[in-house]
């Protein structure tokens, strides 16, 4: 009587653990499918200042390789509140989640387009991560190391406006001294000037939400930019921050480490 009652019980408890197996299964089974049918978010690449969007090609390819659509459209380069306005449109036109990506002078446009519905996390490549009140000259020149100035630079005067275009000896060692000479030669033909203003231009608008996902890569051997001025606001921003020894463009010298990071903003 006793042994047939514990073997009946063994079993009612066996079937019960089943059950509740399967149900698990079931359950982990149906989240997976539901997150594999989540659709990707559109990736939108900001381009910086004496750039335009070609300097994303090399991970542009890879992102859409891997699945991703792409947006890397042209800044107006400028001013802060005038590009921000415009990429706004721009935003507007991109359907469902989007992580923002911006390189140098793109990752100010990035944080000031935060709040910009859809937007699920932000990636700042070798950029500036400026708080309100702040300018991207005072952020370059809190730490040494820049070698953006007057030795670098050719000033460009017409009705209404002042530009700024790298030299063309000073571009190679400033932007990008790890890359080729042909690249380095291309780059150089292709710069865009940007506005001479906008590194004297306080950022107007809020900062970054917190609990927006941030991720940043820090060029360490940036001549632009002070690798010591990336880390510190990768670090102020709570960014989820990786080192690449690269010079200013690590989309272009490292593309496998800045796509691998994006993608890693856009599985969050």
């Amino acid at each position: 009587m006793t042994a047939r009652f514990l073997t009946t019980r063994r079993r009612v408890l066996a079937a019960a653990a089943g059950i509740a197996l399967i149900a698990a299964g079931t359950t982990t089974a149906t989240a997976a499918v539901q997150n594999h049918n989540q659709p990707k978010p559109t990736v939108v690449l900001l381009h910086g200042a004496f750039a335009d969007g070609s300097s994303w090609n090399e991970v542009t390819e890879r992102l859409q390789r891997d699945g991703y659509e792409v947006v890397a459209p042209a800044v107006p380069l400028r001013s802060i509140a005038g590009d921000t306005s415009y990429l706004t449109g721009v935003l507007a036109g991109i359907p469902g989640p989007k992580v923002l990506v911006g390189h140098s002078y793109g990752g100010a446009l990035v944080s000031q387009l935060a709040g910009t519905s859809g937007v699920k996390a932000l990636v700042y490549v070798a950029a500036f991560i400026p708080q309100a009140g702040e300018t991207l000259g005072g952020l370059t020149a809190k730490y040494p190391g820049s070698e953006i100035g007057p030795d670098t630079t050719n000033v460009i005067t017409y009705p209404g406006g002042v530009d700024l275009v790298m030299k063309p000896g000073s571009f190679p060692t400033v932007f990008a001294a790890d890359l080729s000479p042909r690249e380095q030669a291309v780059l150089t033909a292709a710069q865009r000037p940007v506005a001479a203003a906008v590194f004297d231009e306080p950022v107007a608008t809020t900062t970054a939400p917190a609990s927006l996902p941030k991720y940043a890569l820090v060029a360490t051997q940036d001549k632009a930019i002070p690798p010591a001025a990336e880390l510190f606001m990768a670090e102020r921003a709570g960014a989820t921050t990786v080192k690449v020894r690269s010079s200013h463009l690590p989309m272009l010298s490292h593309p496998k480490a800045v796509t691998a990071l994006i993608e890693q903003a856009a599985k969050n």
